[in-house]
């Protein structure tokens, strides 16, 4: 199995994003939708991100771990196309992770810019949304994203995802991003169960929401790489 790869996610300030880097994470993600509790800006986003290069610059730092520099990510939830490719390059952004209800349309709008994350009910749902919504146009970003089913939130709950689920489609898509209630107690158990491309935590790692808990953003990427 390949080095696992980690995304931690719902970053809002600096001293988070450099924790998550110097602990080896590969991308991180910033929450664009403004009902969540993890809210942040496009232009905060913008300073955190030249904050990020700055001190990148300054420690002469990749990403410690691996040779790859790393990957920012904003959640979007329902937002329109035209909005989504502007917010990208303004705020230092790689990718648009489409966590709403989105359709197959939208996300070839933003074709090389964008991965959809599902949230299914069942097997056949998520059969059915990895085939009309897994992408091949990223050359380093996820294909699929998976999240825990919630009739109610569009993510961020801490409900863990159904893993054997997440599991079969991982064997069709080899770069299946896993999310849903993951922790540093449960992440080696999820990455032997599942066999993901990478790992997605946010409540997990929080000491309050939009504020990480750094010793648990530490073990969570030890034990992801354990």
């Amino acid at each position: 199995m390949d080095r696992i790869r980690v995304k931690i996610c719902g970053i809002t300030n600096f001293d988070d994003a450099r924790v998550a880097l110097e602990s080896g994470a590969d991308f991180l993600g910033f929450i664009l939708y403004p009902k969540s509790l993890r809210y942040i800006p496009p232009e905060k986003i913008r300073e955190v991100r030249l904050a990020i290069d700055d001190w990148m610059a300054s420690t002469r730092m990749v990403s410690p771990q691996s040779s790859r520099s790393p990957q920012f990510v904003g959640v979007f939830v329902n937002e329109s196309a035209e909005r989504v490719a502007e917010i990208l390059p303004f705020a230092g952004l790689d990718y648009a992770q489409l966590h709403g209800d989105e359709s197959p349309d939208f996300l070839q709008q933003l074709t090389g810019q964008a991965f959809k994350a599902i949230r299914p009910v069942d097997a056949e749902d998520a059969q059915d949304a990895a085939a009309r919504f897994a992408t091949d146009s990223l050359d380093s970003g996820p294909q699929l994203f998976i999240d825990a089913w919630d009739p109610n939130e569009y993510g961020g709950t801490g409900k863990k995802a159904d893993w054997h689920l997440a599991a079969a489609l991982a064997q069709t898509y080899p770069r299946l991003m896993l999310a849903g209630g993951l922790t540093p107690a449960n992440v080696a158990q999820a990455i032997r169960t599942v066999r993901p491309w990478a790992v997605d935590v946010s409540s997990g790692v929080e000491a309050e929401p939009g504020r990480k808990d750094h010793a648990a953003v530490r073990a969570f990427i030890s034990a992801a790489r354990s």
